[in-house]
């Protein structure tokens, strides 16, 4: 699906765009894509061994000063495990430069701010007749790429500095402790190379995806400020460009998508920490090969940064193969595969009888995900996590089901707690876990409303001692005393 992220290894089992696939290819171009297979840039399709082409540009000697001043700024970076500030200004450079289509990014004018304004707000009044959920849009905004980039870097910053944490503190405790205080200036530069390249990385990826995403939650994560329902017009028409379908109906379907989204993670308070905590989870398992990153430090050549670069896509940090690790992975991928199940069953609902092409929307927006389209490779390549487009299906057809067999409350209940959701099993049955024993829902309101008016006596209790509200029953919640006190 994607190059090493961060030096991760790929699996045995996923090995089509390994190092036999960079040498089949050597300009870097990922097939179908239309640009380079390394999202990151790194290599001969991003300026051949120079890993900051992307940072430097050209490199004519009129920049020559402003390079030389960028590398001391990296050099002296002292902040978090991502230099930010970088990763910004690199995404917004590989913005300005266009897609390999030729497309350049351009500002917003008033009609397709209307138009996008337009379409968001009649999905919204459509989906209010498919879910029980309100309507989780405060506001309705369409953005540039540049701006899409600006809106999004919070989000990749949560996502990505677990990782990157865990990877810049092995990279410094690798010597014996008798030696750090010996090695002092050359450990501080190597975090600062390091931040200063996940930072070109991350960026570059960025800049990249910019030039795909057509709103704020593509990969099934917000990315985008809480209640901000946005869509790219520059991305949506290119999305819909070879379609055959009229662009109002692809504006609608993809405002659809987006509106859902926005819903689901408003009214699901829990949803967003649990997809976030869950990358966190997966970061505390990943491992490093310190054997490598000793032959590294100990032939480390300051004058050649790029060799610390070239280390980190050799496999040098590979994920932990724990029951943690493991169960943190099924989480998110579960988590995700459950988001945009539920999206996609709800946006067909709402499209079906409505667009003409919703059936060939719906399948090409499936076959973009399964395909393991540009979010799906970003996203595996910034946390090194490979998901399962797979699942999306079968978590779609499960919602589907739910939503024939208890109705629109019955369905969107699930989502009132994570553990009331299907589980990964569930989804390998989902006609299994829709027809097994029904929750009786309003048994479990009962409870909901009672525990949150306090400490309640068990059920004998209440019946050995008259009705709940009685006088008696009130007495001895006053006192205290229970079946315990006899």
């Amino acid at each position: 699906m994607s190059d090493t992220p961060f030096g991760f290894g790929l699996p045995p089992e996923e090995p089509e765009n390994g190092d036999e696939g960079k040498k089949k290819d050597p300009t870097g171009g990922g097939q179908g894509s239309g640009g380079p297979v390394n999202p990151f840039g790194f290599g001969p399709g991003a300026g051949g061994d120079n890993p900051f082409a992307a940072m430097f540009g050209t490199m004519n000697p009129n920049d020559l000063g402003a390079a030389f001043q960028q590398l001391g700024q990296m050099l002296s970076y002292e902040g978090g495990p991502v230099n930010w500030d970088m990763a910004k200004q690199i995404a917004r450079q590989t913005v300005s430069q266009g897609t390999p289509d030729g497309t350049k990014d351009a500002s917003v004018g008033p009609s397709e701010r209307s138009a996008v304004d337009e379409a968001l707000r009649l999905a919204d009044l459509w989906l209010d007749g498919v879910t029980s959920l309100p309507s989780g849009s405060v506001s309705t905004v369409a953005w540039s790429r540049a701006e899409w980039v600006e809106a999004s870097l919070p989000a990749w910053q949560k996502l990505v500095d677990p990782v990157a944490e865990r990877v810049g503190l092995a990279m410094g405790d690798v010597l014996p402790e008798e030696m750090q205080a010996m090695a002092g200036p050359l450990i501080g530069m190597m975090r600062s190379m390091g931040g200063a390249m996940f930072g070109q990385q991350i960026g570059q990826a960025v800049g990249v995806l910019a030039g795909e995403v057509v709103g704020s939650t593509d990969i099934g994560l917000p990315l985008g400020p809480a209640g901000k329902a946005a869509l790219l017009p520059l991305n949506v028409e290119r999305f819909g460009k070879d379609l055959s379908v009229p662009q109002d109906e692809v504006r609608l379907y993809l405002a659809l998508r987006e509106a859902a989204h926005q819903r689901l993670f408003a009214h699901v308070p829990w949803l967003r920490s649990h997809l976030f905590g869950a990358v966190e989870g997966y970061a505390r398992g990943i491992k490093v090969d310190t054997s490598k990153l000793e032959d590294v430090v100990g032939q480390f050549d300051p004058s050649q940064p790029e060799q610390l670069q070239d280390a980190l896509q050799q496999g040098m940090f590979q994920p932990e193969d724990t029951p943690e690790q493991k169960a943190a992975l099924a989480r998110l991928e579960t988590a995700l595969a459950l988001v945009e199940g539920w999206v996609d069953a709800v946006v067909h609902e709402a499209a079906k009888s409505r667009l003409t092409s919703a059936d060939a929307l719906r399948e090409t927006m499936r076959r973009r995900r399964a395909s393991g389209g540009p979010a799906e490779q970003t996203f595996a390549t910034l946390i090194g996590l490979q998901l399962r487009p797979r699942r999306l299906r079968d978590a779609s057809r499960l919602w589907a089901s739910l939503t024939d067999a208890r109705g629109l409350d019955g369905r969107d209940a699930l989502w009132a707690h994570p553990d009331m959701l299907p589980t990964a099993q569930d989804l390998d049955d989902p006609d299994g876990f829709v027809h097994h024993e029904q929750l009786d829902f309003s048994e479990l309101d009962k409870m909901l409303g009672e525990a949150a008016k306090g400490p309640q006596k068990p059920a004998e209790d209440a019946d050995d001692k008259g009705p709940a509200g009685s006088a008696e029953t009130e007495d001895r919640k006053d006192d205290g005393k229970g079946d315990s006190d006899r």
